[in-house]
């Protein structure tokens, strides 16, 4: 089977008409991806900890646990066709030591910003990655002191993913509208091709959830489903196969 007779991939994510149209527009579709090359693809899921994905827990986030069987899923499927499989982990250490000063002097109370280094220290369980994920030995564990996996001197992501040769990134886990956007943002600018997964991405509001993918698909790169991404993983394994008989 070519790639033009490939089946057509499942349902995308659902955009205001007035985005569809202004995407098809400029660009002649809405979706920009069509094929992954899994051996120069890297998922990165952020900041899937238990400070982050626990019920009761200051920064938790309701909707990130639900995100887990997804976030598992195309791990799965990506690391056995090649792919490469990176967890940020948010790791800050004292408010006024480097972890990240101005963040705790400006955006919030001293209180706050406690829970916060406590809850983010290396020593804390609330550090940890959920459980839940589907972490193996071969995956890349980072840690991450800004919002974005790819600021200046925020985390080694950048350079292990070049060290690579990655040229796509897809970005999911939480939170959608802060870390995630901000690592996604951040990838398309360095020149990575980058995808955020609708449907694996979490936030504590679904309208910032919303508003981030919208702006995301029409100026920074893609957004897809788990299942779309599934389907070009597969897809390029059975090419991949094909070509190696």
């Amino acid at each position: 089977m070519t790639e033009a007779s490939a089946p057509p991939l499942p349902p995308g994510p659902v955009f205001p008409q007035a985005i569809v149209d202004s995407l098809i527009v400029r660009r002649g579709r809405v979706h920009i991806t069509d094929a992954i090359d899994p051996a120069r693809t890297a998922l990165v899921v952020i900041d899937m900890q238990r400070a982050f994905t626990e019920a009761g827990i200051r920064s938790g986030t309701d909707a990130a646990k639900a995100v887990i069987p997804s976030i598992n899923r195309l791990a799965g499927a990506l690391r056995a066709a090649g792919g490469t499989i990176a967890f940020s982990l948010a790791t800050f250490t004292d408010a006024e030591d480097g972890g990240w000063p101005g963040f705790y002097r400006r955006m919030v109370s001293p209180e706050v910003a406690a829970t916060r280094v406590a809850q983010l220290r290396p020593s804390s369980p609330l550090h940890a990655l959920d459980p839940a994920l589907d972490v193996l030995p071969g995956d890349f564990l980072f840690p991450k002191c800004r919002y974005s996996a790819f600021a200046r001197g925020a985390s080694p992501l950048e350079s292990h993913l070049r060290g690579l040769g990655i040229g796509t990134v897809i970005v999911v886990g939480t939170i959608t509208n802060v870390c995630c956007e901000s690592t996604a943002r951040d990838a398309m600018q360095l020149g990575f091709d980058t995808i955020m997964v609708a449907d694996a991405n979490a936030a504590r509001d679904q309208g910032a959830h919303r508003a981030t993918l919208e702006t995301f698909i029409q100026f920074f790169g893609d957004v897809l489903t788990t299942e779309q991404l599934l389907a070009l993983i597969e897809r390029a394994r059975r090419a991949n196969s094909r070509a190696a008989e």
